[in-house]
Protein backbone atom coordinates (compact mmCIF):
# COMPACT_ATOMS: atom_id res chain seq x y z
CA UNK A 1 0.00 0.00 0.00
CA UNK A 2 2.83 2.38 0.85
CA UNK A 3 4.53 1.73 -2.48
CA UNK A 4 1.35 2.61 -4.37
CA UNK A 5 1.05 5.92 -2.54
CA UNK A 6 4.75 6.64 -3.05
CA UNK A 7 4.47 5.80 -6.75
CA UNK A 8 1.41 8.03 -7.16
CA UNK A 9 3.18 10.90 -5.38
CA UNK A 10 6.23 10.53 -7.64
CA UNK A 11 4.06 10.47 -10.78
CA UNK A 12 2.21 13.60 -9.64
CA UNK A 13 5.50 15.34 -8.89
CA UNK A 14 6.86 14.51 -12.34
CA UNK A 15 3.68 15.65 -14.11
CA UNK A 16 3.47 18.87 -12.12
CA UNK A 17 6.86 19.97 -13.46
CA UNK A 18 5.54 19.91 -17.02
CA UNK A 19 3.10 22.79 -16.55
CA UNK A 20 3.46 25.33 -19.32
CA UNK A 21 4.44 28.87 -18.28
CA UNK A 22 1.40 30.49 -19.88
CA UNK A 23 -0.87 28.18 -17.93
CA UNK A 24 1.02 28.77 -14.70
CA UNK A 25 0.50 32.53 -14.98
CA UNK A 26 -3.26 32.17 -14.94
CA UNK A 27 -4.74 32.23 -11.43
CA UNK A 28 -8.24 31.26 -12.57
CA UNK A 29 -7.95 27.53 -11.72
CA UNK A 30 -6.45 28.33 -8.35
CA UNK A 31 -9.22 30.83 -7.63
CA UNK A 32 -11.90 28.30 -8.56
CA UNK A 33 -10.31 25.61 -6.39
CA UNK A 34 -10.02 28.01 -3.44
CA UNK A 35 -13.59 29.12 -3.99
CA UNK A 36 -14.97 25.58 -4.03
CA UNK A 37 -12.76 24.29 -1.21
CA UNK A 38 -12.88 27.26 1.18
CA UNK A 39 -15.30 30.07 0.35
CA UNK A 40 -18.41 28.10 -0.63
CA UNK A 41 -18.38 25.87 2.49
CA UNK A 42 -17.68 28.95 4.63
CA UNK A 43 -20.59 30.70 2.94
CA UNK A 44 -22.93 27.81 3.68
CA UNK A 45 -21.84 27.88 7.33
CA UNK A 46 -22.22 31.68 7.45
CA UNK A 47 -25.73 31.41 6.00
CA UNK A 48 -26.73 28.73 8.52
CA UNK A 49 -25.24 30.57 11.50
CA UNK A 50 -26.76 33.83 10.29
CA UNK A 51 -30.15 32.15 10.05
CA UNK A 52 -29.90 30.98 13.65
CA UNK A 53 -28.91 34.44 14.84
CA UNK A 54 -31.68 35.98 12.74
CA UNK A 55 -34.27 33.80 14.46
CA UNK A 56 -32.79 34.66 17.85
CA UNK A 57 -32.80 38.38 17.06
CA UNK A 58 -36.29 38.39 15.52
CA UNK A 59 -38.15 39.67 18.61
CA UNK A 60 -35.70 42.55 19.00
CA UNK A 61 -35.63 43.46 15.32
CA UNK A 62 -39.43 43.30 15.18
CA UNK A 63 -39.62 45.73 18.08
CA UNK A 64 -37.36 48.18 16.26
CA UNK A 65 -38.94 47.56 12.81
CA UNK A 66 -35.62 46.42 11.34
CA UNK A 67 -36.51 42.88 10.27
CA UNK A 68 -35.66 43.46 6.61
CA UNK A 69 -32.26 44.98 7.37
CA UNK A 70 -31.44 42.21 9.84
CA UNK A 71 -32.48 39.51 7.35
CA UNK A 72 -30.36 41.09 4.62
CA UNK A 73 -27.30 41.31 6.84
CA UNK A 74 -27.47 37.93 8.54
CA UNK A 75 -29.05 35.64 5.92
CA UNK A 76 -29.49 37.06 2.44
CA UNK A 77 -26.05 38.60 1.84
CA UNK A 78 -24.14 35.42 2.80
CA UNK A 79 -26.60 33.31 0.79
CA UNK A 80 -26.16 35.49 -2.31
CA UNK A 81 -22.39 35.42 -1.96
CA UNK A 82 -22.51 31.63 -1.70
CA UNK A 83 -25.10 30.63 -4.26
CA UNK A 84 -25.43 33.43 -6.85
CA UNK A 85 -21.92 34.48 -7.78
CA UNK A 86 -19.81 32.80 -10.46
CA UNK A 87 -17.09 30.37 -9.42
CA UNK A 88 -13.72 32.03 -8.92
CA UNK A 89 -15.12 35.56 -8.80
CA UNK A 90 -13.62 36.80 -5.53
CA UNK A 91 -14.37 40.49 -6.12
CA UNK A 92 -18.09 39.96 -5.79
CA UNK A 93 -17.80 38.37 -2.32
CA UNK A 94 -16.89 41.70 -0.80
CA UNK A 95 -19.76 43.44 -2.61
CA UNK A 96 -22.32 40.94 -1.31
CA UNK A 97 -21.01 41.16 2.23
CA UNK A 98 -21.14 44.95 2.38
CA UNK A 99 -24.65 45.40 0.93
Amino acid sequence: MKTKILTAACVLAIFSTSVTPCRADSNKPAKIIADVAVLRPAGVVATAVGSVFFVLSLPFSAATHSIKETANTLVLNPARATFQRPLGNMDVVEDFMTD
